[in-house]
């Protein structure tokens, strides 16, 4: 197997529902995002022979991906009253409503699948919510 790897970041908040300490308050995140693709062999023929991939490709599909949740409020569906959701956005503020709780592990399977469906042969993605603890989803 051949693999690449490339890694993202993007800076957002959120809180943890139904979560008793302090992540079940509004914080924030530098969350660093590494992404794996993988092949079983290289390509053979054009641009990418003997390539996974073009870096190039790789990074931009990466990154764009990650960019979507830059500098938003990471906030799981139902977790916050409507009334409260239109206040906020009233204000400016950017929000990013995802169906599920915004746990690490969570985002990890989201960007997995986000990154899946752009075509690249991704095979794991790692969530750093800190420097030293992060989720990894490989399914």
């Amino acid at each position: 197997m051949y693999e690449l790897k490339t890694e993202a970041a993007f800076d957002g908040a959120h809180f943890l529902t139904d979560y008793y300490g302090k992540c079940e308050n509004l914080h924030g995140h530098r969350w660093r995002v590494v992404a794996y693709i993988g092949k079983e062999s290289l390509e053979t023929a054009g641009t990418h022979k003997d390539m996974v991939l073009d870096f190039s490709v790789f990074k931009r599909t990466v990154r764009a991906v990650v960019e979507e949740l830059d500098h938003t409020f990471l906030v799981e569906e139902g977790s916050l009253k409507p009334e409260t959701i239109a206040h906020l956005e009233s204000e400016g503020f950017e929000l990013t409503v995802l169906p599920f709780r915004t746990t690490a592990e969570n985002l990890a399977a989201h960007l997995f699948d986000r990154i899946a469906a752009s075509g690249l042969p991704v095979t794991c993605i790692e969530v750093y919510e800190t420097p030293n603890n992060c989720a990894i989803y490989r399914p």
